[in-house]
């Protein structure tokens, strides 16, 4: 699937607290990379959590694709598709590399998949799936056999930048039109840092359009928005 346009303007979200963000605009096209910035706090992960369709907007208008905002919530959230959102997709400890990516396989067959494929023979489905996840973990630069145990290796034994691009991969598995990232620059180094933003740049140049949280963004980002202004 190839990346959709998002734009915003005036785009905002209320909460019981007052506002997550408001006066958000943007404009970037489908395979754009856009970063957007604010200190903690400031909203961000709000502001994502609406472009994807997973919050409803209060004020302004958004549209990603030819879907709107928010009118047309649900049919954004089958487009798109989040990477290290803290309870929302949170990994588990206990589980190991591989476990992860079956898992996501067979709930994208079960429920993303369309009736005709579900009725597909079962090796044909495994092989499917297979591909599905070597395509996901090259694109987001994980090697199973560089980690510990290789695809048994727990996740509570992996470095926090392969936390990241393990949650990027699982987020893959689908095939989204737009991918939604959130932390990118949590308890990484520079140079960990430097390295996602860079996988980041290599998936939207790719074609899948990225939305991604941090702090200070990147001078790598086709398009900004910053909260914390309202």
């Amino acid at each position: 699937m190839g990346g959709v346009g998002v734009t915003a303007e005036d785009f905002g979200v209320e909460g019981p607290r007052g506002w997550a963000f408001r006066g958000i605009s943007l404009d970037a096209g489908p395979g754009s990379l856009i970063a957007v910035e604010g200190p903690s706090g400031s909203g961000r992960t709000s502001l994502l959590l609406a472009l994807t369709g997973r919050m409803k907007a209060s004020e302004g208008t958004a549209s990603v694709g030819e879907f709107t905002l928010p009118k047309q919530s649900a049919a954004v959230r089958r487009v798109s598709a989040l990477a290290n959102v803290a309870g929302v997709t949170d990994l588990e400890p206990a589980l190991t590399v591989g476990e992860h990516l079956r898992e996501r396989a067979l709930l994208q067959r079960r429920f993303g998949g369309s009736v005709r494929g579900l009725l597909r023979p079962r090796t044909e489905r495994a092989v499917e799936a297979g591909l599905r996840i070597e395509r996901a973990l090259t694109a987001a630069g994980l090697d199973r056999e560089a980690l510990p145990k290789g695809s048994r290796t727990a996740v509570r034994d992996l470095e926090r930048s392969q936390e990241v691009r393990l949650s990027i991969a699982l987020a893959l598995v689908g095939r989204p039109a737009l991918l939604g990232v959130d932390d990118v620059d949590l308890k990484l180094s520079d140079a960990e840092r430097a390295e996602i933003w860079g996988l980041l740049r290599f998936l939207a140049d790719s074609g899948t359009t990225v939305v991604a949280v941090s702090t200070e963004g990147t001078e790598k980002a086709d398009a900004r928005a910053t909260t914390g202004r309202a």
